[in-house]
């Protein structure tokens, strides 16, 4: 049966950060997985896992200024000192908060600057942040989001994530599969997970269109979670998405896979 961790920046918007650990505990899940960790101390973090038996499985790199429109800056010229100390500070909170993956989140790219450059941009910062995160024993994972939600990104399809994992060659980079971008990209989802699957290390699941809950739009997630069990798929599957009301009243959905 498939393993679902709450993603605590998408659930359980009701109330605060923090009490949201709590929340997810009561609604049967054993894991959670966010965006950011870094406005918080690591001490209140891991007090909240321990106090809740939860497992971290997921948080992203910092990725800039996020306020401002930033998606990440592993794509941006004269950034790449920030990008490196980004790496150290998700290492820090990972290896204190017990969690194994980290996402890189690659940020939309400065159009003044020729795709070429961005590229060895891109490959020579997720390089180093691979090899940093294989010292802590950190898994690095890279998404594609859809162009319609995020136009400007550079990391659009499954195709450009298997180039880019070539041109970095590092047996440290994998793939994060978001099923609703993947949905909107290119379809053939069962397919793609199967051949991929080798290289996708954690997966994310919300519907379409809306991006809410399973059940709520066209993907058949009950076929899709029996053939990631025939297919061997021993990651977890993370809850990213926009409750249609609140996030308890939409997750009669997952009831029948929890143990």
């Amino acid at each position: 049966m498939p393993k679902f961790s709450a993603n605590l920046s998408m659930l359980f918007n009701e109330v605060d950060f923090m009490q949201r650990f709590r929340c997810a505990k009561e609604q049967g899940f054993t894991a959670i997985e966010y965006m950011f960790p870094y406005d918080y101390s690591v001490q209140a973090l891991r007090g909240a896992l321990e106090e809740n038996q939860l497992t971290q499985v997921l948080q992203n790199l910092p990725a800039g200024d996020w306020a401002a429109g930033e998606r990440g800056i592993a794509c941006l010229p004269g950034r790449e000192a920030e990008f490196r100390d980004g790496v150290g500070l998700a290492v820090e909170y990972a290896r204190a908060l017990g969690c194994a993956q980290i996402n890189c989140l690659i940020g939309n790219p400065d159009k003044s600057v020729a795709q070429h450059k961005t590229d060895e941009i891109v490959v020579a910062n997720l390089s180093y942040a691979a090899r940093e995160l294989a010292k802590a024993n950190i898994r690095l994972l890279v998404e594609p989001i859809n162009k319609y939600d995020m136009p400007a990104f550079y990391l659009q399809t499954t195709r450009q994530a298997l180039e880019l994992m070539d041109w970095v060659a590092s047996p440290n980079l994998f793939i994060q599969y978001d099923i609703y971008h993947m949905q909107r990209m290119e379809g053939e989802l069962a397919h793609t997970m199967e051949t991929l699957l080798q290289k996708i290390a954690h997966i994310q699941v919300a519907d379409n269109p809306g991006r809410h809950e399973p059940g709520t739009g066209e993907i058949n997630y009950d076929y899709l979670f029996r053939a990631l069990d025939k297919m061997g798929y021993r990651g977890w599957i993370g809850c990213e998405y926009k409750p249609a009301t609140t996030t308890a009243a939409g997750l009669s959905w997952i009831k029948q896979y929890q143990h």
